[in-house]
């Protein structure tokens, strides 16, 4: 039986609702974005496309920090990320208020998740068309966590998501050691991006983010990318 008559919040008789689906279609039309843990630390990293040859490249941003220790990049729509973002980084507060102490990455996933989870129950409003990868350092130590638009969560040592997430996340199952450091992670989230990618990678292609053992996230200027991409050739 067709699921397409069933509303948001309706499931249909096969047990889905059929706006998760869509969803996760806008997902996988996304720019592939894929995470590594290191023993010392955490990468993301995440494919970008400017819309015009005029667009200011410095505008273009598919990582945000939700916090000092915690960083996010996406794939799907751009603006569902933004409203994702606002609404986590207000997490990040309430926790700050109530416990005057940084949020566990663990904690912010399954806010985030949870917000996320609202959006397929609730009237008025659609499932975001993103899926999350989140990198954190806490007390636990490197932590990589990908967050789907059903609000389910996953911790992972590496992942990836997007258009190209098959091949990338393939890349990664052969290249991943437990033992890698995070200047090794570096490089070989740089390289599963080269794996698929239409042209030449570049620092204004591609954006790098990092979280090492000072718990500080960061993302990594146009230089450092360059040098990291020269390295990684």
């Amino acid at each position: 039986m067709s699921n397409a008559n069933y509303s948001l919040t309706t499931f249909s008789p096969t047990g889905k609702l059929t706006q998760i689906d869509h969803a996760l279609t806008a997902v996988g039309n996304g720019l592939t974005a894929l995470g590594i843990k290191a023993t010392n630390g955490v990468v993301i990293a995440t494919k970008k496309a400017s819309v015009s040859v005029l667009a200011d490249e410095t505008s273009l941003e598919k990582i945000a920090l939700a916090s000092n220790n915690i960083g996010m990049t996406y794939a799907g729509l751009g603006p569902d990320f933004r409203v994702l973002t606002a609404k986590g980084r207000k997490e990040v507060q309430k926790y700050w208020l109530q416990y005057h102490d940084q949020i566990p990455v663990s904690q912010f996933v399954q806010r985030s998740a949870g917000i996320a989870q609202e959006f397929t129950q609730s009237g008025g409003v659609r499932p975001f068309g993103v899926s999350l990868l989140v990198a954190g350092y806490d007390d636990d130590g490197p932590q990589l966590y990908q967050v789907d638009p059903s609000g389910s969560f996953w911790a992972w040592k590496a992942s990836a998501i997007g258009a190209k997430a098959k091949g990338a996340r393939s890349f990664l199952e052969k290249r991943y050691d437990a033992e890698m450091e995070i200047e090794d992670a570096i490089h070989t989230a740089i390289l599963a991006l080269k794996e698929d990618f239409e042209g030449e990678v570049t620092a204004h292609n591609i954006e790098v983010g990092v979280i090492r053992t000072d718990r500080q996230f960061k993302v990594l200027t146009p230089a450092e990318v360059a040098d990291y991409i020269a390295e990684a050739a």
